[in-house]
């Protein structure tokens, strides 16, 4: 009598000869004088894993490590064939594990290699399928669990990377102070243009002042000369008074005299600015 563990198949040999094969549970196999008329191999009835390690090289040259998980068992029907026709399960799925992994990783980048993983995968399955078919297990996965790059290419990588991010930062930021300089131009001239427009009307309503209040109850027109004469000599005086109200202000005076009228002031300030121009262009 013989009891079978649940998880095994039990091989019955009688004097070296294989009998039968007996399944979980008590069965009686016959008469035994002292151990030697039957012997009995066993194998388990699970699922088992074998996990392969291939070292292989990409197309761009780059060794890597692949780590790939079997999973198979025992097909009931064929517990003969898996005891008897492999003296080595664990060596047989290694060598059609590495035959497979070496003929497709060197087709691959090493980019494509990462992310054709599941490729990889249905390779081995299918080759493992047919193959391990004909020695009794069924193969019901491979996985490719892990893709290593040497140490040397991993970190030339990770450099890589951070190189690129940080070359993505300095885009960016360039960027932005493209912007904030973009914009601080932009208000500038925007600036520039209403407070030109307000001088403008600034100085037109002074001229329609000044025309107004000059020319009130008379029929004589102001020319553009005298128009001109004027608004220097309100600018003047404005300027004047901005520098007197500024006890820190620095000023050069154009020398002139109070007996001077309007038209020689305003040649005077013309003189000025002509000779400061002349002097600029010489320098």
């Amino acid at each position: 009598m013989v009891a079978v563990p649940q998880d095994k198949y039990y091989v019955v040999e009688h004097f070296g000869k294989f009998q039968e094969v007996l399944g979980p549970g008590l069965s009686c196999v016959g008469l035994d004088l002292c151990g030697c008329c039957f012997q009995f191999r066993s194998i388990s009835s699970r699922v088992e894993q074998n996990m392969c390690i291939v070292e292989t090289k990409t197309k761009d040259n780059v060794f890597v490590t692949v780590h790939v998980a079997i999973q198979q068992s025992v097909v009931p029907e064929r517990v003969h064939d898996a005891i008897y026709k492999l003296s080595c399960v664990d060596a047989q799925i290694d060598s059609y594990v590495a035959d497979v992994v070496r003929s497709h990783v060197p087709k691959m980048m090493l980019d494509d290699a990462f992310e054709n993983k599941d490729a990889i995968s249905d390779a081995v399955m299918q080759q493992l399928a047919v193959h391990m078919k004909d020695y009794g297990f069924v193969i019901h996965k491979a996985l490719v669990t892990e893709l290593t790059p040497s140490k040397e290419v991993a970190s030339a990588m990770n450099e890589i990377t951070r190189q690129s991010r940080l070359r993505d930062a300095e885009i960016m930021r360039a960027e932005a102070e493209k912007i904030k300089v973009v914009k601080a131009a932009e208000a500038s001239a925007e600036s520039a243009r209403l407070q030109g427009e307000g001088i403008a009307n600034q100085r037109s309503a002074i001229v329609d002042g000044l025309r107004s209040s000059i020319t009130a109850g008379t029929d004589e027109t102001l020319t553009s000369d005298k128009i001109s004469e004027l608004l220097l000599m309100t600018q003047y005086f404005e300027t004047m008074r901005d520098i007197g109200a500024n006890s820190k202000a620095t000023a050069i005076f154009i020398p002139q005299s109070p007996g001077q009228g309007i038209a020689d002031i305003a040649g005077q300030l013309r003189g000025g600015i002509l000779q400061a121009a002349a002097v600029q262009q010489t320098m």
